[in-house]
């Protein structure tokens, strides 16, 4: 072999080697700087770096919502990850919804990684209003707030369930819900979040407030998915809690390469129980969310869920 040769074979596997060393680079879409979901997004962040050994360097973006998450998909590039409701992605390929007449070939590119902390509907009551039910809300004063996912869908429940008229709507900003009340001004708030919901932590602590159960009509009425809060989650919560959510899935594209798609799972999934002693939210999440995911899932995500034996169903 002559010099030439020996140096281009040691420069290809130098090449190789810091090929083989360079940081992944991922761009991690969320939600506003002030949500508990850009929050969650900084913590898969950190939990990236340090699972990885800092190969994997998530840099958060801001967003100002799931609709703009899955727009943004058809511009974007290389290793994009976006959290969305799951549904949106089927919405976004029909061109249904808020994405009618904005169609387009990239959402059909989009691919599923995996779940983080679902929006949980939590319906408070305070402890001097007695209710124990959705019935019993009926005459009570109700803060449902306003323009959020947990504002629209609170009424939503109340038109179902045969309230809509029947309970007065307090006009207070959903920031007050836990000092309202404390002082008797409303009896209870509804409100959209990952739990453990730190605005229901607080009211079950300092006023012993409840949050209520739906029964198995009313989640199928609802038309979301159920979801369990373990007892024990909030203070004086002896029994399981039966509620409804809007299952919150983290995306990327097909320009990811598989490698890295699954080096991102793996080391999320491994990296989960660390999550979970820093945030109590990431605790909810488990490998059975993966049936809340309608489309297909990355082909190196699907390899890791192979590995560790998760069901999938055939549309992944």
């Amino acid at each position: 072999m002559n010099l030439f040769k020996i140096l281009t074979s040691a420069l290809l596997f130098l090449g190789a080697v810091s090929a083989a060393n360079a940081d992944t680079k991922i761009t991690y879409k969320s939600a506003k700087s002030t949500s508990s979901y850009y929050q969650m997004a900084v913590e898969i962040a950190e939990a990236m770096k340090k699972g990885s050994a800092g190969e994997i360097i998530v840099t958060v973006e801001e967003s100002q919502g799931s609709v703009q998450n899955v727009m943004e998909a058809i511009g974007r590039t290389n290793n994009y990850v976006f959290t969305t409701p799951p549904v949106l992605i089927k919405l976004a390929r029909d061109g249904k919804a808020m994405f009618k007449d904005k169609s387009n070939p990239r959402f059909n590119e989009v691919r599923a990684l995996f779940p983080i902390p679902s929006l949980t509907m939590h319906f408070v009551m305070s402890k001097s209003s007695g209710v124990k039910d959705f019935a019993g809300m009926e005459g009570k004063t109700i803060l449902l707030g306003k323009g959020s996912f947990g504002a629209r869908e609170g009424e939503k429940y109340l038109k179902l369930f045969g309230l809509e008229g029947k309970v007065k709507l307090a006009e207070v900003e959903l920031s007050n819900a836990v000092p309202a009340l404390k002082n008797g001004q409303i009896d209870g708030f509804v409100t959209a979040g990952s739990f453990p919901a730190p605005n229901v932590i607080e009211a079950a602590a300092s006023a012993g407030a409840k949050v209520i159960s739906l029964n198995d009509e009313q989640v199928k009425a609802s038309k979301r998915t159920r979801l369990v809060i373990p007892s024990g989650t909030y203070a004086g919560q002896a029994d399981d809690i039966v509620t409804t959510s809007l299952p919150v899935i983290a995306f990327t594209t097909t320009d990811m390469d598989d490698e890295t798609a699954y080096n991102l799972t793996k080391t999320y999934w491994e990296n989960k129980g660390a999550l979970g002693e820093a945030a109590k939210w990431w605790n909810g999440v488990s490998l059975d969310m993966l049936s809340n995911i309608l489309t297909d899932i990355h082909p190196g995500a699907k390899r890791y869920y192979k590995e560790v034996g998760a069901s999938l169903a055939e549309h992944h």
